[in-house]
């Protein structure tokens, strides 16, 4: 959409912000977006997508996507899951990801925009699961760059699979420094 790109382009414009990298090669992947400390992530992220021409999904409680909301949080892509079947979230995305011809499952993999000492592991096992890459997106506060970073095929040893991710984000800071935390999965620890 020209003028939903425009827009997005005046946006970043206007903030000093610029996209750099290219597109995903993958038509499939899980999306990290990292670092996550501020409500200004998902603006940002939007206007990158735009740029790109990259539609992203998120989970969003299902509960959110009954009435007439339902098709506007839909048109915004938003994916509704069953937060009371936590154990199933994994399979209840490699499932979506394995219906899609095209999807930018998008997961802040920090989980919450405060401070917290681990990483959730969800996007790496969606990603195992549904047997796609992990593309490392990021939005670096201090250059005001984002976009996308290289796509990362898991392999099961997960520890040298986040070690890579790790060498990547090393350099990336949020709107908030204070509120990252190590890049560390909790089987890790």
């Amino acid at each position: 959409m020209p003028l939903a790109r425009a827009t997005a382009s005046l946006f970043l414009r206007i903030t000093g912000w610029r996209a750099e990298g290219g597109r995903p090669a993958a038509r499939r992947y899980v999306l990290i977006a990292a670092p996550h400390t501020s409500n200004w992530d998902l603006p940002f992220m939007l206007a990158l997508a735009q740029i790109y021409g990259v539609r992203i999904n998120w989970m969003g409680k299902h509960s959110l996507f009954r009435g007439p909301m339902g098709w506007i949080m839909r048109a915004l892509g938003g994916i509704p899951v069953r937060r009371d079947r936590a154990s199933d979230l994994v399979t209840q995305m490699a499932e979506v990801i394995h219906e899609s011809d095209s999807i930018a499952l998008t997961v802040p993999a920090e989980g919450t925009r405060s401070y917290t000492s681990h990483w959730k592991s969800g996007f790496y096992h969606i990603a195992r699961t549904a047997n796609v890459p992990i593309v490392l997106g990021y939005l670096d506060y201090q250059t005001k760059r984002g976009g996308f970073g290289p796509e990362i095929i898991p392999t099961g040893d997960l520890r040298e699979d986040m070690d890579e991710i790790r060498a990547f984000y090393a350099d990336k800071e949020g709107r908030f420094p204070d509120l990252t935390g190590e890049i560390l999965l909790k089987e890790e620890m």
